[in-house]
């Protein structure tokens, strides 16, 4: 009985979560289970992405674009990225500077900040609170689960992933499959077709910075993991407008300094 009872309260909360609307610019992600990593036999995978284990994740928000450089300049006042324009996403942002930009935001909307944040510049120590209802940057499990919307193939587009789909160098595409052109910068926000959650640019345009240190995953399953907490470099997900189909698969992981900026890395927020 008491198992029949907690499959009920299972279902009608997440009856709950269908019924409330996300807020603007948001999609609602279901919470659930998946399967996270590539298979040993997905063509040009890194041994990083495995191995595969299932995780189960709680639900969350997450922003259907990358953060603009129209968002990001109306709360800091400045626009740090190479390629210029309001609906363009906003790159040579550091990690430092992503955690930055989600408290200002959670404090102009008033929510609590998802970050206690001591310090200046490159040897700020940032530490998620946990309880709060501000914005923050997704997990790496968050990321993943989001961008494969259900998928289990190597892209959220199935098997192959082509240019009239995302923002890559259209010389390199996956598994010799056949080229397309290379745009050579990023692209406006809501240009290219979302995935089947209607999140935009999951694959390609640029590199979003997720919350984890980067570290190696365990076997076992897990429930919303955090990654890990002895190693100084930060995941990046989804390539970008100038790297190879290869590096957009859903299940592949860059590294990076936290003080690392580029023209191809910038990031998209979520919420509880």
């Amino acid at each position: 009985m008491k198992k029949i009872l907690g499959i009920l309260l299972m279902f009608v909360s997440l009856y709950v979560w269908a019924q409330q609307s996300a807020p603007d610019g948001f999609v609602s992600i279901q919470g659930g289970t998946f399967v996270m990593g590539s298979p040993p036999n997905e063509p040009q995978r890194s041994n990083n992405e495995g191995p595969q284990r299932q995780v189960t994740l709680d639900s969350f928000y997450m922003s259907k674009f990358e953060v603009t450089q129209a968002e990001y300049e109306l709360l800091t006042g400045v626009n740090p990225s190479r390629f210029k324009g309001n609906n363009l996403p906003v790159e040579n942002v550091s990690w430092f500077d992503a955690v930055e930009y989600c408290n200002l935001r959670s404090e102009r909307e008033g929510l609590n900040p998802a970050y206690s944040i001591r310090g200046s510049g490159n040897n700020r120590l940032v530490s998620w609170i946990k309880n709060s209802n501000g914005y923050r940057l997704p997990t790496e499990a968050e990321w993943e689960y989001a961008c494969r919307a259900g998928t289990t193939t190597p892209f959220n587009t199935g098997d192959n992933i082509t240019t009239d789909q995302a923002n890559f160098d259209g010389n390199y595409p996956y598994n010799k499959n056949a080229k397309g052109p290379f745009r050579d910068k990023t692209t406006v926000a809501g240009s290219l077709m979302p995935n089947n959650w209607g999140l935009y640019d999951m694959h390609g345009n640029v590199w979003e910075w997720c919350w984890d240190s980067y570290g190696a995953y365990s076997s076992d399953p897990e429930t919303n993991p955090e990654g890990s907490t002895s190693s100084s470099g930060i995941i990046g997900r989804g390539g970008s407008w100038d790297d190879t189909g290869q590096h957009l698969r859903s299940a592949c992981r860059n590294l990076y300094a936290p003080s690392y900026l580029s023209s191809d890395l910038g990031f998209r927020i979520v919420r509880q």
